[in-house]
């Protein structure tokens, strides 16, 4: 039974697109070795997207060389290399170059009858990256788009006709188990270092042992310790106690300044060619002023094991007094803004900041703080001495009763509602619900954004927040309760470099919780993305600062 639905159409078009009479391709020329005929079907797949978008692909000398020994030979004509690993910064063609191997090994040089062609990634949008890439060169060779089944659902392609008829490639993620019982002629590792659980590359790896020349390959950034499985790989590859493992590593060396740019293009090979040398400024001198940012970069550009500070600050001192000038809050009456809000504890400290977009591209920052009147006399002497100063300064409001009452906040955003044009508040689910119906009560009716406090919402957060603040373009007036706030907040990392604020951490810095930080971050996001502000370019900035 053929093929039906809407494959069969665009097979059928393929088809169609076929040249009368076959041509012979690159890689089948006479005389050629088992790497050649790979580095030629590499250089003849169409570039598909970026800056070479429409051109034939080009090896960097370092992936020539990588293929070269990859696809080196006995004297039997075997592949020397099972398993083979490249670590590289990011950015540096790492998917462009996976999707071609996997190519080759489907439906070009490599390819053999019923292979079985994995890649495998930390979850299934990581792991469709490689598949889009595929699926995008198929569609632009007709002779590769005649052939091949696309299941985009199922991140799997299947060969239909031709060199590898029968053979398939799969999308796998590391949460699945797939890796049971499969037989696999290539897998593809991507991003190890970002996975935890060694489980899927064991399978994988002992799954090779079913065919004759199985090859394995890992490419990924470094992992950020020694102990990672990626780590540990590559030390027994590079030491030579493991000779069967192929490591291609390149990297900014250890004992090197990896905030020196000229030795961090060096370890950039793309720098120039399709990554951006100018991108690669930016982020050093990001890097340099902001202490959270710092281990990532060097783990992702610089490609060095960096452990996450775990005393990371959001920004330093220094960055946060270039937004120290007067807000004005009588000429914001009117203003379109937007709110974040950190609801507290009952006893504690709740924080709404509202940003006012401006017409230099910045922000202005107004922070509203409330704390219950009643347990003022719980706190150390310290903070209670700090805490009256602020409310009698008028900095802080102090509510009646021994608890924080949502009823009041509600009112006072009702208020604000009122002095200024509030488009919406984002704000964290902790306490929220009731929040709702009192401020529902008051008959206010602003939009409420939930904002999750994981990596998932608030890395891309604290990196824009992060990016405005380096050119002094949230002006904040100084305000002493958010700077404190900022001052004791602590980033912690994911696997792969996103951050967050870690609450435990901050609050056990200092007598002041770090809830306006958070709200004055989920509010300058969301502005961001209702207001569609652009990217703040940081390539002229000034070197670190720390707090004084």
């Amino acid at each position: 039974m053929g093929l039906r639905g809407p494959g069969a159409g665009r097979l059928k078009a393929a088809a169609a697109a076929l040249p009368a009479r076959p041509r012979k391709f690159p890689w089948e020329k006479p005389g050629l070795t088992r790497a050649q005929r790979v580095i030629a079907f590499l250089e003849a797949l169409p570039v598909s997207k970026g800056v070479k978008a429409g051109k034939k692909m080009r090896l960097l000398p370092g992936q020539r060389r990588f293929v070269e020994a990859l696809y080196a030979v006995d004297g039997k004509g075997r592949r020397k290399t099972r398993l083979a690993i490249r670590s590289e910064p990011r950015g540096n063609g790492k998917t462009g170059l996976v999707a071609g191997l996997c190519l080759a090994h489907l439906l070009g040089p490599e390819s053999e009858g019923r292979g079985e062609i994995f890649s495998a990634a930390i979850d299934r949008q990581q792991a469709g990256l490689l598949f889009a890439e595929m699926e995008a060169t198929i569609l632009r060779v007709p002779s590769f788009a005649a052939r091949a089944n696309i299941v985009r659902f199922h991140k799997r392609i299947e060969v239909l006709s031709g060199p590898g008829q029968g053979s398939i490639y799969e999308a796998l993620s590391a949460d699945a188990r797939r890796a049971h019982g499969l037989s696999p002629s290539l897998w593809i590792f991507d991003e190890l270092a970002q996975v935890q659980s060694a489980e899927l590359l064991e399978n994988l790896r002992t799954a090779m042992g079913k065919r004759a020349e199985s090859l394995g390959i890992v490419i990924s950034t470094q992992a950020p310790d020694d102990d990672h499985v990626l780590s540990r790989m590559i030390d027994d590859g590079l030491s030579g106690v493991d000779p069967s493992i192929l490591v291609d590593l390149t990297c900014v060396p250890p004992e090197a300044d990896p905030f020196d740019l000229p030795t961090l293009l060096r370890a950039n090979p793309a720098a120039g060619i399709f990554l951006d040398k100018r991108t690669l400024a930016d982020e050093l001198e990001q890097a340099k002023r902001i202490p959270a940012f710092q281990s990532r970069f060097r783990n992702l550009r610089a490609n060095q094991r960096a452990e996450a500070d775990p005393e990371a600050r959001l920004v330093t001192a220094g960055v946060w007094r270039m937004g120290a000038g007067p807000v004005d809050r009588a000429s914001l009456r009117g203003c379109v803004c937007y709110g974040g809000l950190d609801l507290s504890g009952s006893r504690d400290l709740t924080a709404l900041c509202l940003i006012f977009p401006r017409e230099d591209g910045g922000f202005d920052a107004l922070p509203q703080f409330w704390t219950p009147e009643g347990a003022l006399a719980a706190r150390t002497a310290a903070e209670a001495e700090r805490f009256k100063e602020w409310i009698a300064a008028g900095h802080m409001m102090a509510i009646p009763g021994p608890v924080i009452r949502t009823d009041w906040v509600a009112a006072e955003v009702a208020r604000l509602a009122e002095e200024f044009d509030l488009r919406g508040i984002a704000f964290d689910r902790w306490r929220i619900a009731q929040f709702r119906q009192d401020l529902a009560d008051t008959g206010c009716t602003v939009p409420l954004t939930e904002w999750g406090q994981g990596f998932r919402d608030m890395g891309p957060a604290v990196e824009g927040f992060a990016e405005s603040a380096l050119t002094g373009a949230i002006r904040h007036g100084n305000h002493p309760v958010l700077t404190a706030a900022v001052a004791n907040a602590i980033t912690v990392p994911d696997p792969a470099g996103n951050l967050k604020i870690d609450k435990a951490k901050g609050n056990a810095r200092g007598p002041v919780r770090i809830d306006g930080a958070v709200a004055l971050i989920m509010a300058l996001a969301l502005a961001k993305r209702l207001e569609s502000a652009p990217r703040v370019d940081v390539s002229d900035l000034l070197s670190n600062m720390v707090w004084a």
